[in-house]
């Protein structure tokens, strides 16, 4: 939904991980068939992130089982709910409450929309596997008066720490 292209990957056996380069590409066609020209996008792209993949974290029995950091149980072997590790990434949008309501239309379950609690005009996603993705503005947040979930800018409910 963020418009997200992957531009390359590398495997590493030896190591027991890969890593995948994605980037907010809008003609995958440009994307370079050479490794060196794929490397050399991925280190001149705005926005580029790296993503890891450690062998094996994907079983529950695993040397290293993700938690998305945000006060969930997510990986945890007790289901207790545990604060810390990765908590988020974040990414600018010319229009945060244009674009919420793009993620609506396409099913994204929201953890913040614009509007909710007590900083107005960005937002909070949650990415299929439940990692948040914060939506921020490109410039100054700008609140409008109702934002993609039908919550008013002006009345709502303040900061609520979701993380306890």
């Amino acid at each position: 939904v963020l418009g997200f292209k992957l531009l390359m990957y590398r495997e590493f056996p030896q190591w027991e991980f890969n890593v995948y380069f994605v980037a907010p590409i809008a003609d995958a066609s440009t994307i370079p068939e050479d490794e060196d020209g794929r490397w050399a996008m991925c280190m001149n792209t705005p926005g580029c992130l790296e993503l890891t993949w450690n062998y094996g974290s994907e079983k529950e029995d695993a040397k290293y089982v993700y938690n998305t950091g945000n006060g969930d149980s997510t990986g945890t072997s007790d289901g207790q709910k545990i604060k810390g590790g990765f908590g988020h990434i974040g990414i600018t949008v010319p229009n945060v409450y244009r674009a919420c309501e793009r993620f609506k239309e396409m099913g994204c379950e929201f953890h913040k929309s614009p509007n909710g609690g007590g900083m107005k005009g960005l937002a909070f996603i949650k990415d299929p596997d439940g990692y948040l993705v914060e939506i921020l503005p490109q410039g100054k947040m700008v609140p409008e008066a109702i934002d993609c979930m039908g919550v008013a800018a002006e009345g709502g409910e303040g900061y609520k720490d979701n993380s306890k």
